[in-house]
């Protein structure tokens, strides 16, 4: 199908995923149905079932794309020996991917998700983000537990995670968050969480 922007044709299947995204940003996931994705493509309302068994098959496919951007965004990471650096840069990365990709951010974190065991990929995909910072801390000196590890790995995603929300909602301007202040925010954040990983846990 030709794709309205004047750019090249698309399929159905992806201008459904678009035109779900813009319904999303401009309504919210609530007001998403097939029928609207068909109406505003100018086809059939059977047509996105032809890709799509359903609404919430339409949002696991933009979640799985959003965790998969999001995986990416945190391969830019810059590698270093000492894995401290490398949680740094992690960090900085989840935050400027909030920031950057506020639409993703939210439907990835702060709506329901279709159901897990409906949508395997969905949940695989989600689980990589994740994974990349548990292996990095498992290289942390005297890191042998695999339960320490993951304590470690869900205080260091929880301090970050809180921030990246915090500067992706409103809260950061009503804080007076701006520019420059965010950047120190941020670098002190992730200076606090590193000086943390270095300490003993016992």
């Amino acid at each position: 199908m030709a794709d309205k922007s004047g750019g090249q044709p698309r399929t159905l299947r992806e201008a459904c995923i678009d035109q779900a995204m813009r319904i999303i940003a401009s309504d919210g996931v609530e007001a998403l149905s097939l029928r609207d994705v068909a109406r505003r493509l100018g086809v059939s309302h059977q047509a996105p079932y032809k890709h799509f068994a359903s609404r919430d098959h339409i949002i696991a496919e933009i979640v799985v794309r959003a965790f998969a951007q999001l995986s990416a965004h945190l391969e830019r990471r810059k590698r270093h020996t000492d894995p401290i650096e490398e949680l740094a840069s992690l960090g900085a990365l989840y935050v400027g991917f909030a920031r950057q990709q506020p639409l993703q951010y939210r439907l990835m974190f702060g709506t329901p998700l279709p159901d897990p065991d409906a949508h395997p990929e969905m949940m695989r995909q989600a689980r990589v983000p994740f994974e990349v910072l548990r292996e990095t801390i498992a290289r942390l000196p005297g890191r042998g537990d695999a339960r320490e590890v993951e304590r470690d790995a869900l205080f260091a995603w929880a301090t970050v995670h809180g921030l990246a929300s915090i500067l992706e909602s409103r809260a950061g301007e009503q804080l007076g968050l701006h520019g420059r202040d965010i950047a120190e925010v941020t670098a002190h954040t992730l200076r606090r969480i590193g000086a943390a990983m270095r300490a003993p846990s016992r």
